[in-house]
Protein backbone atom coordinates (compact mmCIF):
# COMPACT_ATOMS: atom_id res chain seq x y z
CA UNK A 1 0.00 0.00 0.00
CA UNK A 2 1.32 3.22 -1.02
CA UNK A 3 1.71 5.81 1.88
CA UNK A 4 -0.11 8.92 2.39
CA UNK A 5 2.26 11.09 3.28
CA UNK A 6 4.58 10.33 0.55
CA UNK A 7 1.93 11.79 -2.32
CA UNK A 8 0.18 14.98 -2.48
CA UNK A 9 -3.25 14.81 -1.57
CA UNK A 10 -4.36 14.18 -5.27
CA UNK A 11 -2.19 11.41 -6.03
CA UNK A 12 -3.19 10.22 -2.41
CA UNK A 13 -7.06 10.31 -3.32
CA UNK A 14 -6.27 9.01 -6.28
CA UNK A 15 -4.15 6.30 -5.61
CA UNK A 16 -6.37 5.05 -2.40
CA UNK A 17 -9.35 4.77 -4.90
CA UNK A 18 -7.49 2.48 -7.31
CA UNK A 19 -6.38 0.53 -4.43
CA UNK A 20 -9.78 0.53 -3.58
CA UNK A 21 -11.25 -0.60 -6.58
CA UNK A 22 -8.93 -3.44 -6.85
CA UNK A 23 -10.55 -5.19 -3.85
CA UNK A 24 -7.93 -3.20 -1.27
CA UNK A 25 -9.96 -3.01 1.65
CA UNK A 26 -7.40 -0.89 3.20
CA UNK A 27 -7.34 1.50 0.74
CA UNK A 28 -11.01 2.13 1.37
CA UNK A 29 -10.77 1.92 5.02
CA UNK A 30 -8.54 5.25 4.68
CA UNK A 31 -10.82 6.52 2.69
CA UNK A 32 -13.71 6.28 4.94
CA UNK A 33 -11.45 7.45 7.63
CA UNK A 34 -10.82 10.95 5.50
CA UNK A 35 -14.12 11.00 4.65
CA UNK A 36 -16.32 9.49 7.39
CA UNK A 37 -17.11 12.93 8.93
CA UNK A 38 -18.67 14.92 6.16
CA UNK A 39 -20.66 12.05 5.46
CA UNK A 40 -22.39 11.84 8.54
CA UNK A 41 -22.42 15.69 9.17
CA UNK A 42 -24.59 16.40 5.51
CA UNK A 43 -26.89 13.64 6.22
CA UNK A 44 -27.38 14.81 9.64
CA UNK A 45 -28.01 18.27 8.48
CA UNK A 46 -30.40 17.45 6.14
CA UNK A 47 -32.49 14.82 8.57
CA UNK A 48 -31.68 16.45 12.08
CA UNK A 49 -31.86 12.78 13.12
CA UNK A 50 -28.64 11.19 14.65
CA UNK A 51 -30.19 7.76 13.82
CA UNK A 52 -30.81 8.75 10.00
CA UNK A 53 -27.27 10.07 9.56
CA UNK A 54 -25.70 7.20 10.88
CA UNK A 55 -28.10 4.74 8.46
CA UNK A 56 -27.38 7.14 5.55
CA UNK A 57 -23.75 7.13 6.24
CA UNK A 58 -23.98 3.30 5.73
CA UNK A 59 -26.07 3.28 2.74
CA UNK A 60 -23.12 5.61 1.47
CA UNK A 61 -19.94 3.77 2.17
CA UNK A 62 -21.99 0.06 0.73
CA UNK A 63 -22.73 2.85 -2.19
CA UNK A 64 -19.59 3.63 -2.60
CA UNK A 65 -17.58 0.27 -2.12
CA UNK A 66 -19.44 -0.64 -4.71
CA UNK A 67 -19.10 1.99 -7.23
CA UNK A 68 -15.91 3.85 -6.71
CA UNK A 69 -14.97 3.22 -10.19
CA UNK A 70 -17.08 5.17 -11.73
CA UNK A 71 -14.77 8.07 -9.87
CA UNK A 72 -13.04 9.80 -12.56
CA UNK A 73 -11.68 13.14 -10.58
CA UNK A 74 -10.59 12.21 -7.31
CA UNK A 75 -10.83 15.91 -6.73
CA UNK A 76 -14.32 15.30 -6.52
CA UNK A 77 -14.20 12.06 -4.64
CA UNK A 78 -15.70 14.40 -1.21
CA UNK A 79 -18.47 15.75 -3.19
CA UNK A 80 -19.67 12.82 -4.69
CA UNK A 81 -19.93 11.21 -1.55
CA UNK A 82 -21.54 14.02 0.40
CA UNK A 83 -23.85 13.78 -2.73
CA UNK A 84 -24.66 10.33 -2.13
CA UNK A 85 -25.23 10.63 1.37
CA UNK A 86 -27.32 13.97 0.99
CA UNK A 87 -29.47 11.46 -1.05
CA UNK A 88 -29.63 8.59 0.93
CA UNK A 89 -30.67 11.08 4.28
CA UNK A 90 -33.85 12.16 1.74
CA UNK A 91 -34.33 8.66 0.66
CA UNK A 92 -34.90 7.09 4.53
CA UNK A 93 -37.13 10.54 5.23
CA UNK A 94 -39.25 9.32 2.16
CA UNK A 95 -39.24 6.05 3.22
CA UNK A 96 -39.99 6.73 6.86
CA UNK A 97 -43.09 8.73 5.11
CA UNK A 98 -41.91 11.95 6.80
CA UNK A 99 -42.95 15.15 4.37
CA UNK A 100 -40.58 17.09 7.01
CA UNK A 101 -38.24 16.68 9.80
CA UNK A 102 -39.79 18.81 12.48
CA UNK A 103 -36.93 18.27 15.11
CA UNK A 104 -33.66 17.99 15.62
CA UNK A 105 -32.16 17.46 18.53
CA UNK A 106 -31.66 20.75 20.81
CA UNK A 107 -29.86 19.25 24.16
CA UNK A 108 -26.64 19.97 23.25
CA UNK A 109 -27.09 23.68 21.65
CA UNK A 110 -29.49 24.14 24.79
CA UNK A 111 -26.50 23.45 27.05
CA UNK A 112 -24.28 25.53 25.16
CA UNK A 113 -26.81 27.95 25.46
CA UNK A 114 -26.96 28.00 29.32
CA UNK A 115 -23.08 28.38 28.76
CA UNK A 116 -23.07 31.46 27.03
CA UNK A 117 -26.44 32.77 26.38
CA UNK A 118 -25.94 35.48 23.29
CA UNK A 119 -24.81 32.36 20.94
CA UNK A 120 -26.40 29.79 22.24
CA UNK A 121 -29.87 31.05 21.93
CA UNK A 122 -28.59 31.96 18.30
CA UNK A 123 -27.24 28.27 18.08
CA UNK A 124 -31.10 27.20 18.95
CA UNK A 125 -32.99 29.50 16.87
CA UNK A 126 -30.56 28.77 13.47
CA UNK A 127 -31.42 24.50 14.35
CA UNK A 128 -35.33 25.60 14.84
CA UNK A 129 -34.99 27.61 11.90
CA UNK A 130 -33.33 24.64 9.81
CA UNK A 131 -36.08 22.82 11.39
CA UNK A 132 -38.63 24.41 9.29
CA UNK A 133 -37.00 24.02 5.98
CA UNK A 134 -37.96 21.16 3.70
CA UNK A 135 -35.19 18.16 3.38
CA UNK A 136 -34.61 19.11 -0.21
CA UNK A 137 -33.27 22.67 1.17
CA UNK A 138 -31.73 21.34 4.14
CA UNK A 139 -29.54 19.15 1.50
CA UNK A 140 -28.53 22.34 -0.26
CA UNK A 141 -27.65 23.89 2.73
CA UNK A 142 -25.64 20.87 3.94
CA UNK A 143 -23.99 20.35 0.77
CA UNK A 144 -23.18 24.23 0.36
CA UNK A 145 -22.07 24.97 3.88
CA UNK A 146 -21.07 21.49 5.88
CA UNK A 147 -19.36 19.66 2.61
CA UNK A 148 -18.16 22.95 0.82
CA UNK A 149 -19.41 22.73 -2.42
CA UNK A 150 -19.39 25.04 -5.21
CA UNK A 151 -21.98 25.96 -7.32
CA UNK A 152 -21.35 23.67 -10.46
CA UNK A 153 -20.59 20.57 -7.72
CA UNK A 154 -24.12 21.63 -6.37
CA UNK A 155 -25.51 21.67 -9.88
CA UNK A 156 -24.43 18.28 -10.62
CA UNK A 157 -25.38 17.22 -6.83
CA UNK A 158 -29.10 18.12 -7.37
CA UNK A 159 -29.70 17.92 -10.53
CA UNK A 160 -30.02 21.42 -11.64
CA UNK A 161 -27.66 24.44 -13.38
CA UNK A 162 -25.91 26.70 -11.39
CA UNK A 163 -27.83 29.48 -12.28
CA UNK A 164 -30.74 27.39 -10.73
CA UNK A 165 -28.53 26.36 -7.73
CA UNK A 166 -27.30 29.89 -6.83
CA UNK A 167 -30.95 31.14 -7.07
CA UNK A 168 -32.15 28.40 -5.52
CA UNK A 169 -29.51 29.16 -2.64
CA UNK A 170 -30.22 32.81 -2.60
CA UNK A 171 -34.45 31.68 -1.85
CA UNK A 172 -33.80 29.47 0.92
CA UNK A 173 -30.87 31.84 2.88
CA UNK A 174 -33.25 34.60 2.34
CA UNK A 175 -36.05 32.63 3.74
CA UNK A 176 -33.82 31.67 6.82
CA UNK A 177 -32.66 35.22 7.32
CA UNK A 178 -36.42 36.38 7.32
CA UNK A 179 -36.80 33.74 10.02
CA UNK A 180 -34.23 34.85 11.65
CA UNK A 181 -35.42 38.43 11.59
CA UNK A 182 -31.69 39.00 10.14
CA UNK A 183 -33.26 41.45 7.53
Amino acid sequence: MIAITELNTTESAAALIAQAVHGDQRAFASLVRLHHRAVVRVAYVISGSPDVADQAAAATWSIAWKALGKVRDPDKLASWLCSIAANEARQIIRRQRRRSVTEIRLDALEARALADPVSGIADIDLARALARLSPEDRALIALRYVAGLNSTELARAIGISASGTRARLARVLGSLRKDLGDE
